[in-house]
């Protein structure tokens, strides 16, 4: 049922313009779901207008927009309904008669950027475009108030007060913050997961994850400082960019790094670590550029080189980005694999597989042909996983065949990784 003061205006407009009134009732309970008018904001509004009423109402959608702007005109709301009169809900609704959803959404989603209220992504937190109610609470919130703020004339930068609207201890939180209660909703979902296997071996994570992990004393992911401190004055690049036979001899002097020849080392090629520390650091950090043939320490580089924590911070979820041509499947089993490491002993590859296919077939996955997950079927993330742990100096032994334990650091940057994946933003499909 509508709130009282929702009925007293339909009735009052159903006295002066019946046919209008039977439009506005459709739109409100669209808008405010029973809950009384002052409820709602601007973002509220635009929302129904812009998305709601061309996706999910159907009718003669111009008219419910006027009749609406009628309604909440009564209601002494002007500027909301000034927004249904106005000549942009007018052209989006054009554009998705005319050109279809795809258009509409594209319209729709420039048109609310414009308006100032929409809480735009900030360092420390991505918005997702499937929400749980936590994190609706916290995006309404913070949209309530840079509205506040537009209406006042206060010259605040919208991701400024966003930042500070997410941090800040909040009375009717009883003192957290909204950032907090994002956090914890995203990891709680996280930890549940699918199948009864992986929710056991997430669960002990759900508190080791809740606060940020430090990075640990001294230095660590030494091969990537060592490439982005010769890349200060460039690194010079074979005619088919790859680095030179010198500095690839020099890097597995150094770190140790298995070759995949029995012969010895000719190119960068033989060296997967070295490729992949590359690809890191050129691609998933942007610390590095090629430029001609040579490879050149970017702003972003030079600010992780001058920053410990920064580089920390930045390398560390790197263990689980996906690679090109990885998908979830992929990125799951690296998952698994991390959240086993973690705690337990050297484990031999063949121990490691048997275990993470265990996981991932009480998650659902399936083969492409349909079958349960074997251990073969993760040789190829299982390798990367291995590969982007030596390129960070992470295993404890980085041959081939060692049993496979990370090294302190290695730890703490798994529990890292494990987090930032645990508090990535929720997308629709296609949406990254």
């Amino acid at each position: 049922m509508p709130a009282p003061d929702v009925a007293a205006l339909l009735a009052e407009l159903e006295r002066a313009e019946p046919d209008t009134a039977d439009a506005a009732r459709v739109a409100v309970e669209w808008l405010t779901g029973g809950e009384a008018l002052e409820t709602i904001s601007q973002l509220d509004v635009c929302e129904f207008l812009w998305y709601t009423l061309p996706i999910k109402v159907s009718g003669d959608r111009p008219t419910i927009a006027r009749a609406l702007g009628e309604l909440l005109r009564l209601g002494g709301l002007g500027r909301y309904a000034a927004l249904c009169d106005s000549p942009v809900t007018a052209e989006i609704l054009r554009v998705y008669a005319r050109d279809g959803e795809e258009a509409g959404a594209a319209a729709y989603h420039q048109a609310l950027e414009e308006t100032g209220v929409l809480p735009p992504n900030v360092a420390e937190l991505s918005w997702s475009s499937i929400m749980g109610p936590e994190e609706l609470g916290a995006h309404l919130a913070c949209a309530a108030a840079l509205e506040l703020a537009i209406v006042s004339g206060d010259p605040v930068d919208r991701g400024t007060l966003t930042t500070r609207w997410l941090t800040s201890p909040r009375s009717e939180l009883g003192g957290d913050c909204w950032l907090h209660r994002v956090h914890g909703e995203r990891l709680n979902r996280w930890v549940l997961g699918r199948g009864s296997a992986r929710r056991e071996l997430a669960q002990p994570f759900e508190v080791r994850l809740h606060a940020p992990v430090a990075a640990p004393s001294g230095t660590c992911f030494e091969p990537l400082r060592w490439l982005l401190a010769l890349a200060v004055n460039g690194v010079p690049l074979t005619e088919r960019s790859n680095l030179t036979r010198a500095l690839v001899l020099d890097a597995v002097d150094r770190f140790g790094w298995d070759a995949m020849s029995t012969r010895s080392v000719r190119s960068e090629a033989d060296v997967p670590a070295l490729t992949t520390l590359k690809e890191i650091a050129v691609h998933e950090l942007g610390a590095l550029s090629r430029t001609g043939r040579r490879l050149e320490l970017t702003p972003v580089g030079r600010a992780l080189l001058d920053d410990p924590v920064a580089l920390w911070t930045e390398a560390a979820p790197t263990l689980l980005l996906p690679a090109r041509g990885e998908h979830d499947f992929e990125v799951s089993i690296r998952e698994s694999a991390l959240m086993l490491l973690v705690d337990n002993g050297p484990l031999p590859y063949r121990e490691l597989s048997e275990r993470v296919a265990d996981v991932v077939n009480g998650e659902g996955w399936r083969t492409a042909e349909g079958g349960q997950v074997a251990p073969p079927d993760l040789a190829a993330p299982l390798g990367e996983l291995q590969r982007r742990l030596d390129a960070l100096a992470l295993r404890a032994d980085c041959s081939w065949d060692a049993p496979w334990r990370l090294t302190g650091a290695g730890r703490s940057a798994a529990l890292a990784a494990l987090r930032a994946r645990a508090l990535r933003p929720r997308q629709y499909a296609g949406m990254g």
